[in-house]
């Protein structure tokens, strides 16, 4: 059994030339379209994120093009794929690049771009640049940990220095874009979480999890905090042609997005013209749980309501970029 380094690369890189996946943001070295596509991939699956991608390249096909854009075109181009802070960090960095009058080249400055982090940086910086830095995902933890057969929980801050350490080792310095691409294709296609091809795995002879039967086992990752569950009540507002919306402040999820009345559920009115189209519908974040109510209210007059909402003629809706969740609910007012 030899599970040493200097047999790793190599392989994985044959592997890559033969089963790598054809993406079209591999096709180039524009660090704008490579640095699109990560941020997009970010929480989203490659055959969603394709789509989207090619959405922003054909309305912004330059990094100047998303620095002049609104922020709500940019939102309403977002809308499916959630994450919402995304969309608003990628429109900041845009102009942050465009003041730098060019997008940065070295590590240090790509960090300093909003919404990038040591993954995104490295993968810019290897794809676009060349730059001799790993990238570690949750791809590169399954597989490192599954061939090395190290249980250091990915979640800990001693197993991220680990994983992080062991990847750049690793790396081939003459090839770090073909390889970091290579150990992501592998996790995705090969070892996978569930079901990993283990019997057609050219690492297979010298994987320490194969060996000892503990590829199942791995990754090692430490419990974390349950969902909180969170209710809330929207009255989709009709009058003579137009409904209440309003964006939704910093602080709180989606922010910058638009929502219908929001009420405390005992304040639903309760009158022959309100009623309930939905309820208890479920919709799973990050952190949370929500559980939604939904009611129609036809009215002839407008209602007082706070400050912050908005008369929008109905055939105007789509003009703004609402959250998943919403947009299913607004499906339900139209059938």
């Amino acid at each position: 059994m030899d599970s040493s380094p200097c047999r790793f690369a190599p392989v994985l890189l044959k592997w890559f030339a033969e089963n790598g996946r054809d993406l079209p943001w591999r096709a180039t070295r524009d660090p704008y379209a490579i640095w699109l596509s990560e941020v997009i991939l970010q929480q989203t699956r490659i055959q969603q994120g394709w789509r989207y991608w090619e959405r922003f390249m054909q309305r912004f096909p330059t990094v100047q093009d998303l620095a002049a854009a609104s922020e709500d075109e940019v939102l309403r181009l977002w809308q499916g794929l959630g994450y919402y802070s995304r969309a608003r960090n990628l429109h900041t960095a845009a102009q942050q690049i465009v003041e730098l009058g060019g997008f940065p080249h070295t590590l240090e400055e790509i960090k300093k771009l909003k919404g990038v982090g040591d993954y995104t940086a490295a993968a810019i910086g290897s794809i676009a640049f060349n730059l001799p830095v790993a990238v570690v995902d949750g791809n590169v933890y399954r597989v490192l940990s599954r061939y090395f057969a190290i249980d250091t929980p990915i979640n800990t801050t001693e197993g991220k220095k680990l994983f992080s350490a062991l990847a750049q080792e690793l790396l081939p310095v003459n090839e770090p874009s073909a390889y970091n691409q290579a150990l992501m294709d592998f996790g995705a296609l090969q070892c996978t979480p569930q079901s990993p091809r283990c019997m057609q795995c050219p690492l297979s002879e010298s994987c320490m999890a194969l060996c000892t039967g503990r590829v199942g086992l791995l990754p090692v990752k430490l419990k974390t905090v349950q969902q909180k569950q969170r209710h809330m009540t929207y009255v989709y507002i009709r009058c003579q042609g137009y409904t209440a919306f309003r964006r939704r402040p910093a602080g709180d999820i989606w922010q910058g997005l638009w929502e219908p009345f929001l009420v405390a559920e005992h304040e639903v009115p309760l009158m022959p013209s309100v009623r309930l189209l939905r309820k208890n519908v479920k919709h799973v974040l990050t952190h949370r749980i929500l559980l939604c109510d939904f009611y129609l209210w036809e009215c002839t007059e407008r209602p007082m309501l706070p400050n912050d909402y908005r008369w929008i003629p109905e055939q105007e809706l789509d003009q703004y970029a609402v959250p998943r969740l919403i947009e299913q609910l607004l499906e339900s007012v139209s059938a």
